[in-house]
């Protein structure tokens, strides 16, 4: 069976050294899904109003791209899954699939910590951050450590519907602990829809430059050199599919609006944030980091941060947050704090676990 679902997700095409593969743009996993098939990816939609890219930043943020060596116009690069990749998942069915709650709703959300903040009571259709890039510190294979968007709609029983990008640090899902370009997306609370990345049909990548699930570098350093993403999802007025953007005009790719019931309209809630999980017993509490490791308070260079947080609203129009408000499951464990200026915007700055 694992051959098998292997054979699906990585196809045919000539693989580099680092084993990402060059797949013709129409035969992605996408392109599998039966309103997709015989398809195309669509052409580059309207951007928001207020987006002002300041130049094309790199796109050589990811390890395997340092060689210089891209994939073709044409083509996108598709990290290849391997066998002992589907023998870490907790199942052949699960794999690629996160654990449900994974959206910061109550304290009781079956070991995963968050520190978030967000927005919710009125309609988004899209959201923009710059999101701080480090390389946490993981218990264990079973654990992840996590810095992302959400953008949420439907109620949280079994209708939830989410768009998420960030990176992560997950030695399950990847094999090792680098901090990873991340995708995901579900329509059902995380049940039995939606994937990471392409291991599934649903997100359409357009950008052959870009390999998502790929290693970041450079990352964030104590004390020293900060290195951050940005990343704007929005909802396309036209067709109405959800783009993602990389940087300050680079197009990752959408996610159709026909893969959702309540986000083929608008998003509800919007989180920006840490998430951890804590696998130990009760009583007991995991190592592992968020973010940097170090404490909201310790500030820039040592403490995590997301800047430049704003939504999209009902025009296309990018617009800063009104009423950002900030919580954190463990307040003693992952902090964080809220705050504005005129160089950030709205901002926080969060912690993840220091040495214990």
């Amino acid at each position: 069976m694992i051959r098998e679902h292997l054979k699906k997700i990585n196809k045919p095409a000539s693989p580099d050294g680092d084993l990402i593969d060059c797949v013709l743009s129409h035969q992605q996993p996408a392109f599998d899904h039966p309103k997709l098939k015989g398809q195309k990816p669509l052409e580059p939609p309207e951007r928001p109003k207020g987006h002002n890219p300041t130049g094309m930043v790199t796109e050589n943020f990811q390890l395997w791209s340092m060689s210089g060596e891209l994939c073709p116009e044409g083509t996108v690069p598709i990290r290849r899954t391997k066998e002992q990749d589907m023998l870490r998942a907790s199942s052949f069915r699960r794999y690629g699939r996160k654990p449900r709650r994974h959206v910061r709703r109550d304290t009781n959300s079956n070991g995963h910590e968050h520190a978030v903040g967000y927005v919710s009571g009125d309609q988004y259709y899209g959201a923009k951050a710059s999101i701080n890039v480090w390389a946490p510190r993981v218990a264990n294979q079973y654990e992840f450590s996590l810095s992302q968007m959400w953008v949420i709609s439907g109620s949280f029983g079994n209708d939830l519907n989410t768009i998420e990008a960030g990176w992560q640090v997950s030695p399950e899902l990847y094999g090792d602990n680098y901090p990873r370009f991340f995708t995901y997306w579900t329509t059902d609370s995380y049940q039995a829809t939606g994937c990471y990345n392409l291991l599934c049909s649903g997100f359409v990548q357009t950008n052959n430059r870009i390999a998502i699930g790929a290693a970041i570098s450079p990352t964030s350093s104590y004390k020293g050199g900060q290195f951050d993403i940005s990343l704007l999802i929005w909802k396309d007025p036209k067709h109405g599919n959800w783009w993602l953007q990389f940087g300050n005009g680079v197009l990752v790719g959408y996610w159709p609006s026909f893969l959702f019931t309540h986000l083929r309209d608008h998003a509800s809630m919007v989180q920006f944030g840490g998430e951890i999980v804590n696998s130990r017993p009760s009583g007991f509490h995991t190592s592992t980091q968020m973010g940097s490791g170090h404490f909201a308070g310790e500030g820039f260079g040592k403490a995590s941060y997301f800047r430049n947080l704003q939504v999209v609203d009902w025009d296309n129009n990018l617009i800063p947050l009104s009423n950002l408000k900030v919580l954190a499951d463990h307040s003693n464990c992952y902090d964080i704090q809220g705050g504005i200026n005129r160089v950030w915007g709205n901002y926080f700055t969060m912690e993840g676990l220091e040495e214990m």
